[in-house]
């Protein structure tokens, strides 16, 4: 799953999204969520069934569940997450090597390779660049006669407009906000301009002023709806500062530097990229506005006696960029099965994860047991047994295709390709049922009874959401935890898998997640972490929600469209 913190979320664009594994003879390792009201669902318990000499029909996706096995999911993943693949990063080695294990064992499984015109019809190829911070030209800033040091004053990610000196001419515009009510833009035009924005949120007697209950909103927690406003409103870039003493520019900078030095990844024909985002040190804020600390706390006081933006006093400085990149084109690959359904064959359900990772970071292989390996190899597992209930005589009305996407932690590209170039019509599209990192277990579930995070089931469909409750009362009866279907959560975790990239399309979506955890995005995130009778159980869920999807009258109604 990408990264999505004020900083980590940098990760996940900078490794992404955005955003955060070569071979070694020995093992290695390194390192990297709130709470709002929590609805749950706990079903009573049944009565054990009496043992039949063979399986009733209603009894059937009860058999092929069974075949969904710890056993298997641990074989799959000590292959997938194993140190020879390198932690398959997007577009190498390693990931390429997953991708053609995948494609073997849906071969293997006797499901159908779907795509056209590939010279593997399990394959989607397409084709992405990697672009690099000019290794022989650190990118410098000039404020007057001073320079500031890249990877010690400020940093950057994006697609640079800054390949030569550039003269700019900075607009501030506020903690770049804009939502009913307040907006830093009114009377502001930034089209073609470069934009400084405050990280973070206006306070009021030391609450966020935008939040609900005592909580930050959006605003507060991640920078990228300020970059996507601005790029919105044409910035050309922006420039984000923070002056909380809470935050360490320097111990970020150093902890950003591996990520920065690694490439990131677009699309070849990407249309909409954002503006170049900048982040640059309180020195070189203060710099940048003409101003000093005095100064922002008088600005930040104004804002918050008067609950809506003022004018602020700054002067902005001109400045001198230059931030060349170089780039290159390289082919990365979606991976995918498909079993043909009989009556409704033409109406096809997805159940989908990523298995790419973020590969090797300063020597240290990432694996990515968890992130995504759990949900590569419940899709396998789910596969296998839809596979052998086809062969039984069994088999689904609805067409299911099992999709493995690439550079999810790129941003969710590979999901966003297949969306953009379907194989199967998005209008024939029943549901996405995606599963990323449901191997291990968060720290507010620690010590309590087995659970699953359900994200967006309701967003779309008041049908779907009932098929997962139902799927879970009958069989798995765990914990069904729906908190972050609050659309002022701040980790905004609908919006960070692959899934979304189907609703966003107006397919109805269920995204299965057990939470992050101390070894996310770390090298620490192994198969001997992995919790595999929790893992069993909660692809089972998925398993038998996937069923009912595949084999019931009529497809899930689209009756929402919940933020």
């Amino acid at each position: 799953m990408k990264h999505h913190s004020l900083y980590a979320l940098l990760l996940a664009t900078l490794c992404s999204t955005a955003a955060v594994a070569q071979q070694a003879p020995t093992k290695h390792k390194i390192k990297v969520k709130h709470k709002p009201k929590t609805e749950k669902t706990t079903a009573p318990v049944m009565e054990a069934a009496a043992p039949v000499a063979a399986p009733a029909p209603a009894d059937v996706k009860q058999t092929y569940a069974e075949t969904i096995t710890q056993e298997d999911l641990r074989r799959h993943l000590t292959v997938l997450a194993s140190d020879e693949y390198e932690g398959r990063e997007t577009g190498e080695k390693g990931q390429k090597m997953a991708a053609e294990y995948i494609a073997k064992r849906f071969q293997e499984l006797g499901l159908a390779g779907p795509v056209p015109n590939s010279d593997n019809p399990y394959i989607q190829h397409f084709t992405m660049v990697r672009s690099s911070w000019d290794a022989a030209k650190a990118p410098t800033l000039k404020i007057g006669s001073q320079s500031y040091k890249w990877l010690t004053d400020f940093y950057a990610a994006g697609t640079s407009p800054f390949q030569q000196p550039t003269t700019v001419q900075p607009v501030f515009a506020g903690y770049g906000i804009e939502q009913d009510g307040y907006s830093d833009y009114t009377g502001l035009d930034v089209k073609g301009k470069d934009v400084i924005i405050l990280l973070g949120e206006p306070m009021k007697d030391g609450k966020p002023l935008l939040g609900k209950d005592g909580q930050p909103s959006k605003w507060g927690k991640e920078y990228r709806s300020k970059s996507a406003l601005a790029t919105q409103k044409g910035a050309r870039s922006v420039f984000f500062v923070s002056f909380n003493p809470n935050d360490n520019f320097e111990k970020t900078a150093a902890r950003m530097t591996p990520y920065l030095q690694k490439p990131t990844i677009s699309f070849a024909d990407a249309k909409d990229a954002r503006a170049l985002t900048f982040f640059v040190s309180p020195a070189v804020g203060y710099k940048l506005l003409g101003t000093n600390a005095a100064g922002i706390a008088k600005y930040d006081a104004a804002l918050g006696k008067a609950g809506k933006p003022v004018k602020a006093s700054f002067k902005p400085a001109k400045f001198t960029v230059t931030a060349p990149k170089t780039q290159e084109q390289f082919t990365t690959e979606n991976v995918m099965g498909y079993l043909e359904g009989t009556d409704k064959k033409d109406e096809v359900l997805v159940v989908s994860a990523h298995y790419d990772h973020i590969g090797i970071i300063n020597g240290e292989v990432n694996n990515g047991a968890d992130d995504d390996g759990s949900g590569t190899v419940s899709v396998l597992e789910m596969a296998e047994a839809f596979s052998k209930a086809k062969a039984d005589g069994h088999g689904p009305r609805r067409s299911i295709l099992f999709l493995t996407v690439t550079g999810e932690e790129k941003g969710l590209l590979g999901s966003e390709y297949y969306a953009s170039h379907p194989i199967f019509p998005l209008a024939q599209t029943v549901t996405d049922l995606n599963i990323d990192m449901v191997g291990r277990t968060d720290k507010d579930h620690e010590g309590k009874g087995d659970y699953v995070y359900v994200i967006g089931s309701d967003k779309l469909s008041s049908t779907l959401h009932s098929i997962v409750l139902a799927a879970n009362d009958q069989y798995t009866k765990m914990d069904l935890d729906f908190r972050f279907n609050d659309p002022q959560d701040p980790n905004r975790f609908y919006y960070r898998s692959d899934h979304y990239n189907f609703a966003k399309n107006g397919v109805p979506v269920a995204f299965f997640f057990n939470g992050v955890h101390d070894d996310y995005h770390g090298a620490g995130d192994e198969v001997s972490k992995i919790e595999f009778p929790k893992m069993e159980k909660r692809a089972r869920l998925v398993y038998y929600a996937a069923w009912e999807l595949a084999n019931r009258d009529q497809r899930p109604v689209v009756d929402s469209n919940k933020p």
